[in-house]
């Protein structure tokens, strides 16, 4: 089932933004995250309304329902959401989804 991760958003800091910040989820193994850039969410959909963030969890729901591999989800959740849209988008549309495998994160590289 999908939740929405709370966390405050800034502009990027090329762009204006401030110093961002962290907020912390701990990830049990088999936990997905998938990022997408707001071009997927505010797209409208053919007839004109926007497609939002309601839709989008429960299409992500429906997807990986369906699908085991996080490449097949990611792909499937690509055609879905394209075709939702009449096969058009005006906006960028970018999404990426993270398994967490778990293990440690000593391995893991921290950008200060």
């Amino acid at each position: 089932m999908a939740d929405r991760l709370e966390s405050p958003t800034t502009l990027p800091v090329g762009f204006g933004g401030h110093q961002p910040v962290v907020t912390e989820r701990t990830l049990r193994r088999g936990d997905r995250v998938l990022c997408f850039t707001d071009g997927l969410i505010e797209e409208h959909r053919a007839g004109g309304e926007q497609f939002g963030e309601e839709q989008l969890v429960d299409c992500t729901d429906r997807v990986a329902s369906e699908h085991v591999s996080v490449r097949a989800v990611v792909r499937a959740l690509s055609h879905a959401l394209k075709h939702d849209r009449g096969g058009v988008t005006s906006d960028d549309a970018t999404i990426f989804l993270i398994e967490w495998r778990g293990g440690s994160s000593d391995h893991l590289a921290f950008f200060g």
